[in-house]
């Protein structure tokens, strides 16, 4: 294998194939990259337990060194991971390796040979890695290798300031495609997209769009049914507006329970995982995309319905999620936790499609700087600067 003059390219991350924004983004470069012309393997340092196909003609080369999901690893089992990627890594020709993660930095970046200069990416926000292990491992390994890439301009600043970076970058996540058409915004649907997590919180999204129906026994607060939005929305909502999950995890009976709890069991639906191929088909049929997690980095899902047209409303957790989402604008923030402002919020937009329609058409003019071409520019810039 030979990387040629532009030079070879590989992506590292723990899992390459779950179902997730890391996985999603990384295949997604790596296409973009290797059509371009570039040598462009994508590793997995295990297998996934239900791997997920991102890319249907990839371009690149993909590798998985341990047959077994993510979890502690023996010493024999690290000494066979060094072998394996000493073989692997033989034959790539000079260039990159991008780490996807912390612990994908201090796992393998020791073993990087050195025609293959080693850049560090975090997909999560400088919030959400202050409150974690993240942050103390993103000051004591990332500051050695070429870059630090983070996923907006204020992420990257933050983390050279407090994690005392001097090598920073950022790159947002690109959008897999550019679609040419864009949603009618008259579906009585809002979705709802991501795994069925704890992290992601969709409890407090079926609480909000149960007030925002008009059931606040369950789902609701004494009192918040009088917010003039809800109160304006239960016509609409009366009149077979639903939320759509999209996705798959462990969280699916406690929410199929909540649901009922709440009085909305007939308003959500539970989709299941979506192939990739066909979630043009769910944004074309969706109105509203609702985003209710405890942290983000920069939500792909975000970016994609507004691609489409499709305006946002979400919790304000991340500096990322701020860049898709200027609130007023192109969609609408609501604090972090708020289920009453995200029920308002949803209720408002359920009632105004004049308003979907107007922060729809902001949304997806702002998102054109996540265009896929967009972005590969910018790492060929990063590539450029770096060997500059």
């Amino acid at each position: 294998m030979n990387g040629g003059r532009r030079g070879a390219v590989v992506f590292a991350c723990l899992d390459a194939d779950t179902l997730g924004g890391v996985q999603r983004v990384t295949h997604t470069v790596a296409q973009g990259l290797a059509e371009r012309g570039r040598e462009v393997h994508v590793i997995g340092l295990h297998r996934s337990e239900k791997p997920f196909r991102y890319v249907e003609l990839p371009r690149y080369t993909s590798h998985v060194i341990h047959r077994a999901p993510v979890g502690r690893l023996s010493r024999l089992g690290r000494r066979r991971e060094r072998q394996a990627l000493d073989r692997l890594l033989r034959e790539v020709g000079p260039g990159f390796a991008v780490l996807s993660s912390p612990s994908v930095v201090t796992r393998i970046g020791e073993l990087l040979p050195e025609r293959l200069l080693p850049i560090g990416q975090y997909h999560g926000s400088y919030e959400h890695a202050r409150g974690s292990w993240h942050l103390g491992s993103v000051r004591g390994h990332y500051g050695a290798l070429e870059k630090a890439v983070f996923l907006s301009e204020e992420d990257a600043w933050l983390f050279s300031e407090h994690a005392l970076l001097p090598n920073t970058w950022s790159i947002p996540n690109p959008l897999p495609v550019w679609p040419s058409r864009t949603a009618s915004l008259t579906a009585r649907r809002v979705l709802g997209v991501g795994r069925l997590e704890g992290v992601k919180r969709f409890d407090r999204l079926i609480s909000a769009f149960a007030r925002a129906c008009g059931r606040p026994r369950h789902g609701g607060t004494e009192g918040d049914g009088d917010h003039p939005n809800l109160v304006r929305a239960r016509r609409e909502v009366s009149e077979g507006w639903e939320l759509h999950l999209i996705g798959e995890g462990a969280e699916l009976e406690r929410l199929l329970s909540h649901a009922a709890e709440c009085e909305v069991s007939d308003r959500v639906v539970f989709r299941g995982a979506v192939p990739a191929a066909r979630m043009a088909d769910e944004y074309m049929d969706g109105s509203l995309l609702a985003l209710s997690s405890e942290h983000e980095g920069l939500p792909l899902v975000v970016g994609e319905a507004a691609s489409y047209g499709v305006p946002s409303v979400a919790f304000d957790v991340s500096s990322g999620l701020r860049s898709l989402v200027l609130d007023g604008q192109t969609g609408v923030l609501v604090p972090p936790a708020d289920v009453t402002g995200l029920a308002a919020a949803l209720a408002g937009l359920i009632a105004s499609a004049a308003e979907r329609r107007r922060l729809g058409a902001a949304a997806r003019a702002h998102v054109e700087a996540f265009r896929p071409d967009h972005v590969l520019d910018r790492w060929e810039a990063l590539f450029d600067q770096i060997t500059r």
